[in-house]
């Protein structure tokens, strides 16, 4: 029997999933991920979670089943330079470090955000690649001159277990820097910008086999975004909604929806698997009770969490997507001033900061949810939550009671399916 592996990165930890071309699939190996403080800068720590990655290939082999293949996902817009002998140069800087305050309004100067929202079909986010790079363009001009490959996580990892430099398209479309029509990087906003030109490679689509890691053992790049992956096992005629450390809510169109309604509604247009196209909402999901629960000390379960919730009597509700809860010293403490600043009860019990934070997702996904309506004109009967978030069961029924659709929950392990499934294609076809 053939086994693949798919190494599922998220913001909060990762995993490796092991799957035999079926839906079968086991979790082999789990692990943390949590950004870092380096030189000044806020991190992923790339050299520890390659670590991980083989770890569990060690685990993989002692347990008897030894891969034909790996591919990797993680969430978007976060990358590495590589100079011309490979090396990594300066940190894998992380998508809520501060590098970008500002940057923005210079870069829409240069070119305002309808202009680039009608040619990228991508919304303007302080966090987007674009705005890390012109960033690093005012702040580290020296590496920029010194590198030679421009390489999103997925693709650095498959860098690191293959030695082959890659671009995976799905993942690519999280710069803000790829044009929707022609499925390539827009050299047009890349040189207006000023970004070195020789770093964006050419684009591979998913099921692409890169290199291989062993004699036999191949690396394929699935889906390298996360969401892409995920939404490839989501149910084609309903709305998604990814639920993970962020939620993203969408529908799978043909084409790209470039409108300036779009654009001013906050929906995004990035690369699906098989060519199709994720029109989403990127909104708050489940960092903010992923944040109390740290502050908590890690004192009680997910699972526990949603109970003391359910049990709580509290009508409070706060705007999630509200810049204030991006990166907050302290979320439990921001959700407090929020509740006191619009004169609502203030949480003063775990149980009750739960219950403020999961209604608050259920009003903002109904909220989405509409908006998506309005902007494509169609509605929708059914609503397929995806993803670890699909487990928080109380959370579900609280959307179902705000949104009046039906609710279908899972899979679960959508992202790690939709990433050995492109991978087994991959190597049908080859």
């Amino acid at each position: 029997m053939s086994y693949h592996i798919a190494v599922d990165l998220g913001a909060s930890s990762g995993r490796l999933i092991l799957g035999d071309g079926t839906t079968n699939h086991t979790e082999v190996h789990r692990f943390a991920n949590d950004m870092v403080e380096k030189d000044g800068q806020l991190c992923w720590d790339v050299d520890g979670l390659f670590h991980e990655i083989e770890t569990g290939l060690k685990k993989c082999r002692e347990m008897g089943k030894t891969p034909k293949s790996i591919g990797v996902d993680t969430w978007g817009v976060d990358f590495v330079l590589l100079d011309g002998a490979g090396n990594r140069l300066g940190n894998a800087v992380a998508y809520r470090d501060r590098r970008t305050v500002g940057i923005m309004d210079k870069v829409h100067a240069i070119m305002p955000e309808v202009e680039l929202y009608k040619r990228t079909g991508v919304l303007s986010q302080a966090h987007n690649t674009m705005f890390q790079l012109f960033a690093m363009q005012e702040q580290q001009p020296d590496l920029l001159e010194k590198a030679v490959h421009m390489l999103m996580l997925p693709d650095y990892f498959h860098y690191r277990l293959c030695g082959v430099p890659s671009n995976e398209y799905t993942i690519a479309t999280t710069t803000g820097l790829i044009n929707p029509f022609t499925r390539d990087w827009d050299r047009g906003i890349i040189e207006k910008l000023g970004l070195p030109g020789h770093l964006f490679g050419k684009l591979t689509p998913p099921g692409t086999v890169i290199g291989e890691h062993a004699p036999g053992f191949q690396v394929i790049a699935p889906a390298g975004h996360d969401t892409a992956s995920a939404v490839a096992m989501a149910q084609p005629e309903a709305v998604y909604i990814s639920s993970g450390t962020w939620s993203l809510i969408g529908i799978c169109p043909n084409a790209p929806i470039l409108s300036e309604e779009s654009l001013a509604a906050g929906f995004t247009n990035e690369g699906g698997y098989n060519g199709a196209f994720r029109y989403c909402k990127n909104s708050m999901g489940l960092w903010m009770i992923q944040c109390v629960r740290r502050e908590l000390n890690d004192a009680f379960t997910f699972a526990e969490l949603c109970e003391m919730a359910e049990g709580a009597e509290i009508a409070s509700i706060v705007e999630c997507d509200a810049p204030r809860f991006f990166a907050p010293e302290n979320m439990s403490e921001e959700i407090r001033a929020a509740c006191k600043e619009s004169g609502q009860e203030v949480p003063d019990s775990p149980n009750k900061l739960a219950k403020v934070v999961y209604q608050s997702l259920a009003v903002n996904y109904d909220r989405t949810i509409k908006q998506l309506e309005a902007l494509t004109g169609k509605k929708y009967d059914t609503i397929n939550i995806i993803g670890g978030g699909a487990k928080a069961d109380y959370l579900n029924r609280l959307t179902a009671l705000h949104i009046g659709k039906k609710i279908i929950a899972g899979p679960y392990e959508a992202t790690a399916m939709g990433n050995l499934t492109a991978q087994a294609k991959a190597r049908e076809n080859s």
